[in-house]
């Protein structure tokens, strides 16, 4: 038995096609495309690749892309001032700041300084405390993809038993409520978890996000099980792997995502789809 791979680019580029309609219809009614800001903070690599990424999206989706490239030296201050100048902004609809931010910047303040109605990256509070008892807020992007990538493929959570490695509040704590939120009977296991491949082996879902290569192998898995690998890891010769061994475990799993091409897609697919649903919900309030 071999596993369906659950093509992360195909379903990317159908939300964003669908995102591209949206931002047309919007641009109609409000005489301006969605408007979307990013602060990059110094120069991180892997940032500035995200960044461009996010660029190239908003481009081919018809949202007007802002980017605010500061030095590493930027204080807290002087961002927290930079923000409160795109939440006045009537024109930006969606505020991202690319983490991580440099050390000397506290990350929950500027998260926190965002206004919620433009936090397309689902971190505010307000968002996180809509998304736990089930109102409409803005989701974070990678878990709220994970979702779309099960609805895609036509799996159902409801009943499910879905268990979630990692614990992170950008990944595995949101993607433990939004299964929940689809019905799926949801275990999040962590380090300190004690018989996890016991666990493991019951899930008809699993969310591996550890952040460490090849952690999930085909004797954790059983046979026929969905896997959503969100880890995203470098190895010395600068592969790019997950935390699932691929090989071994698409020989028991039933759907597999792989690494890249997987949920990595899905990320900015998903910011497209929230940056255009901030901007019809502005509208819609006006």
């Amino acid at each position: 038995m071999s596993a369906k791979i659950i093509d992360g680019k195909a379903i990317a580029a159908f939300i964003k096609e669908n995102a591209a309609k949206d931002a047309a219809e919007l641009t109609k009614k409000i005489g301006r495309h969605p408007c979307l800001a990013v602060i990059i903070v110094g120069e991180d690599p892997a940032s500035r690749v995200y960044v461009n990424n996010k660029k190239k999206a908003c481009e081919a989706c018809g949202i007007t892309s802002l980017e605010y490239a500061l030095p590493e030296q930027t204080t807290e201050g002087e961002l927290l001032d930079r923000i409160a100048a795109l939440n006045g902004d009537d024109t930006v609809d969606g505020i991202l700041c690319q983490l991580p931010l440099p050390k000397h910047i506290n990350e929950e303040k500027v998260i926190e300084a965002i206004d919620p109605a433009k936090d397309v990256d689902g971190f505010h509070p307000v968002n996180v405390g809509k998304m736990v008892t089930g109102g409409d807020g803005l989701l974070p992007c990678t878990p709220a993809g994970l979702v779309e990538m099960l609805r895609y493929e036509g799996i159902d959570p409801e009943g499910k038993r879905c268990v979630v490695i990692g614990r992170s509040n950008i990944v595995g704590k949101p993607a433990a409520i939004l299964m929940q939120r689809a019905n799926a009977t949801v275990t999040v296991c962590h380090s300190k978890t004690r018989n996890l491949k016991e666990i493991l082996l019951q899930a008809d879902i699993i969310v591996a996000s550890v952040g460490k290569p090849h952690f999930l192998t085909a004797d954790m898995v059983k046979p026929g099980a969905v896997v959503l690998d969100v880890g995203i890891n470098r190895l010395p010769d600068k592969t790019l792997v997950g935390d699932a061994e691929f090989a071994e475990v698409s020989e028991v799993a039933g759907w597999i995502t792989p690494v890249p091409g997987g949920v990595g897609p899905m990320t900015v697919a998903m910011l497209m789809k929230n940056t255009v649903a901030a901007a019809c919900r502005r509208a819609a309030a006006r």
